[in-house]
């Protein structure tokens, strides 16, 4: 929307945070508006979800589900609750229970070739269960052929865009209904340009079939920053433009609009930037 001279345009939403590794009152007031919880202690996200930071929405989708054994277990930076192992079908029912039980809005899935697998009908019985619950299923899938496993059993959301490798084009065909979100400046460091320019050749190819990319950070994830992540937003830029940009970036079009500026709409990654500096809650 315009008036005058000043925009005014809904607020960022990240599609993937994890709060318990950030300083979370950094976000009060900011540009964000909406995060996303993408893996922690139920019980610490659901009271963080009641009480947040002024002008801050938080959604959760609790702990990951993954195999006894399998990603995130054992990392330092994950809490043992943060981690769900699902051993059976019957568990994976019981799973998505709680997760509707705490108010989660997805169901979190960790598919990760370097530690113990999830079994295909544990796999299965997690998506159906979270689906008849009516929640989608998100997928962090890592290593080879993890992200067509997550396709192909018909999981929702990737939480990053593939990185570790090329899909074909039939893969990419099979997930043009899905939504990937982007992640992509993770990859952006010593040692992760070959993982970044994989991730940006699928996304570009997983757009160019139709499929929806949005903007999430991995907020937490070593130094990134707690509110807008730009160097995400250029990279995304180079996959998207104009209102494709700005939806990937920005709160739903019909959503009330959260910020404004004294720019005119942004069409470009750079022009959201500077757009986004400017701007200030409505």
């Amino acid at each position: 929307m315009s008036d005058g001279g000043t925009t005014t345009l809904p607020g960022v939403v990240d599609h993937h945070v994890h709060l318990g590794l950030v300083d979370r009152r950094l976000l009060a007031g900011g540009p964000v508006t909406e995060v996303h919880d993408l893996g922690w202690d139920p019980r610490e996200v659901t009271a963080w979800a009641a009480e947040p930071p002024s002008g801050l929405r938080i959604r959760y989708a609790g702990p990951f589900h993954t195999a006894p054994g399998g990603y995130p277990s054992g990392r330092s930076w994950a809490p043992d609750a943060a981690v769900r192992p699902v051993a059976s079908p019957d568990q994976a029912a019981a799973a998505v229970a709680d997760v509707v039980a705490a108010g989660g809005f997805a169901v979190k899935v960790a598919l990760h070739a370097g530690m113990a697998p999830l079994p295909e009908d544990v796999l299965r019985a997690l998506v159906g269960a979270a689906h008849g619950a009516g929640l989608p299923v998100l997928v962090h899938a890592e290593g080879p052929g993890e992200a067509e496993r997550a396709i192909d059993v018909g999981a929702d959301t990737l939480v990053h865009v593939p990185w570790t490798e090329e899909l074909s084009a039939g893969v990419i065909a099979r997930a043009a209904h899905m939504t990937w979100i982007s992640t992509l400046a993770i990859h952006d460091g010593p040692g992760g340009s070959a993982g970044l320019t994989l991730a940006l050749a699928n996304a570009r190819r997983f757009v160019a079939a139709g499929g929806r990319l949005v903007y999430g950070t991995d907020m937490g994830n070593g130094p990134t920053p707690v509110g807008v992540n730009e160097r995400e937003i250029e990279l995304l830029g180079t996959v998207l433009t104009g209102e494709a940009l700005r939806r990937a970036v920005l709160g739903r079009v019909d959503a009330a609009p959260a910020l404004a500026a004294p720019l005119p709409v942004p069409e470009t990654a750079a022009d959201l930037i500077a757009w986004l500096r400017a701007a200030t809650r409505l």
